[in-house]
C-alpha cells in the first residue's frame, strides 16, 4: 500500500459486486434499482464508486443536491445513466438541471413553478417525481396542493414528464415506526390514484429506501432507492436480525469500504507518566506507543479517546490518551513495529477485523454518519 497522504481508504469491487447481486436477489429483476450515492456515496466517494455502479449494471443514480448532481454527471461514463435528485436545487444550477435532462424531486409549488417557468422559457422538458407528504413531515406536496399541481401537470403537457410519484418512509428500520408507517402507506395509495385517476400515470412509483425494502418488501412498486445496503452495511442491526428470520439465508453483505493509515513514530514512556493532553491515560508500567497521523479532523472521532481499536500486524491494538485534531496514539507494548508500518482503522488485516458497525459502537455513531463524516480529502482508490 502507498501513501501520499495521512490514511487511504480502499473501495472493494468485488464486495459491491457481490452487494449489488444480494440487492437484486431481494427486489427481482423487473424493479428498478436507483442507487443512493448522496453524501458522497456515503462517504465511499461519487467519483470512485459511480463508474464502478455502472459498470455493474446500474443505470440510475439518486443525489441529494444539484451539488451532488454535477459531481455524478462528471463521473457518469455511460449515455443510458439517469440522475435523480430528492432534495436542494440551487437557483444557480436551476438551468443546468434542465438543460442536462436531471430528474428531481417537487416537494415545493414555488419550486416547481420556478422551474417551469425556466422550461418555457427554454423550450424545454422538466422531468419530474412528485413527493408526496405522507406522514414524513420533513418535505412533501400536501393533499390540499394536490388540485393545483395536478392543473399544472395537464396545463404544461409539453414541458413535463412525470417519470415519478413518491415518498419516504419515516424510520423503515425499525418497527417502532410501524403504525406510522402504515398510515403512510395508505396515504400514499391515495394520493397515487389521485393523480392516476386525473390522466397522469407515473414512469415510476416508490417509497422504499433500503431497510424497506427488507421491511415493506409489498411497497417495493417498480423502483426502490438503495443506499446503505449496496455499500456491504444493514439500516440498522433489527433490519438485519428481520432478513435472517425472514428470508432465511446467510448474511452476504460484504463492505466495500477499508480505511488504513501507518505508524510515523514509536517511543518509550516511563511508568507513572500521562500520555497525550490532559491526565486521561496514565502509564502504569513502562510501555512502547505508537503515533498514527488520523485525528477527528478526518473523521476518527474524538469519542475514541481510550476506547478506539486499530490493527497492526494482524494485533488489535488499544488507542490511548486523547485523540487529536490529526493524531492518536496506540499502545505497542507486546508487539513488533516499525515506522511505516500499516494501521488499519477499518477493515481486515490478517485473522483480525474491524468493521464500520464495530467502530460506529465504539464512537457513538450511525453507520450513516461515522462514513459520512470521513474527511472527503482522503484518497480513495478501487482495488
Amino acid at each position: 500500500m502507498i501513501i501520499n497522504h495521512s490514511s487511504t481508504i480502499e473501495i472493494d469491487r468485488n464486495a459491491l459486486a457481490n452487494n449489488l447481486k444480494f440487492i437484486r436477489n431481494l427486489i427481482g429483476e423487473k424493479v428498478q434499482l436507483s442507487s443512493v450515492i448522496k453524501g458522497n456515496a456515503y462517504g465511499h466517494g461519487i467519483k470512485q464508486i459511480l463508474p464502478e455502479l455502472e459498470l455493474l449494471g446500474v443505470n440510475h443514480f439518486a443525489v441529494y443536491s444539484s451539488f451532488e448532481a454535477k459531481i455524478a454527471h462528471q463521473y457518469t461514463t455511460k449515455p443510458a445513466s439517469k440522475i435523480m435528485v430528492m432534495g436542494d436545487i440551487s437557483a444557480k444550477d436551476q438551468e443546468w438541471v434542465i438543460k442536462n435532462k436531471i430528474e428531481f424531486f417537487v416537494f415545493n409549488l414555488k419550486h416547481f413553478k420556478d422551474m417551469l417557468a425556466l422550461a418555457k422559457k427554454t423550450e424545454s422538458k422538466l422531468y419530474i417525481h412528485l413527493e408526496l407528504e405522507t406522514g414524513m413531515n420533513r418535505h412533501g406536496l400536501l393533499e390540499n396542493q394536490y388540485e393545483e399541481i395536478e392543473n399544472l401537470l395537464a396545463q404544461n403537457k409539453k414541458y413535463i414528464c412525470l417519470k415519478g410519484i413518491c415518498t419516504h418512509f419515516a424510520g423503515a428500520e425499525s418497527s417502532a415506526n410501524f403504525k406510522r408507517i402504515e398510515t403512510q402507506k395508505k396515504r400514499f395509495s391515495s394520493g397515487l390514484n389521485y393523480f392516476i385517476e386525473k390522466g397522469h400515470e407515473p414512469q415510476y412509483k416508490h417509497t422504499s429506501c433500503s431497510a424497506g425494502i427488507i421491511a415493506y418488501p409489498e411497497c417495493n412498486h417498480n423502483l426502490v432507492r438503495v443506499g446503505i445496503l449496496q455499500y456491504g452495511l444493514w439500516p440498522s442491526q433489527e433490519i438485519e436480525l428481520m432478513y435472517n428470520a425472514d428470508f432465511k439465508k446467510k448474511n452476504t453483505l460484504k463492505s466495500v469500504l477499508s480505511w488504513r493509515s501507518k505508524i510515523v513514530d514509536v517511543k518509550t514512556v516511563k511508568a507513572g507518566e500521562f500520555v497525550g493532553y490532559g491526565n486521561s491515560f496514565l502509564a502504569e508500567t513502562a510501555m512502547k506507543i505508537a503515533s498514527v497521523p488520523i485525528g477527528y479532523g478526518y473523521g476518527f472521532s474524538r469519542s475514541l479517546s481510550n476506547t478506539g481499536r486499530v490493527l497492526v500486524n494482524g494485533k488489535r491494538l488499544s488507542v490511548i490518551g486523547t485523540v487529536n485534531m490529526n493524531m492518536f496514539l496506540i499502545e505497542v507494548t507486546n508487539i513488533d513495529v516499525e515506522i511505516g508500518d500499516t494501521v488499519t482503522l477499518i477493515g481486515k488485516d490478517g485473522e483480525q477485523a474491524i468493521n464500520v458497525s464495530y467502530f460506529g459502537d465504539l464512537s457513538e455513531q450511525l453507520n450513516y454518519e461515522l462514513l459520512t463524516r470521513l474527511d472527503k480529502s482522503i484518497p480513495r482508490q478501487v482495488i
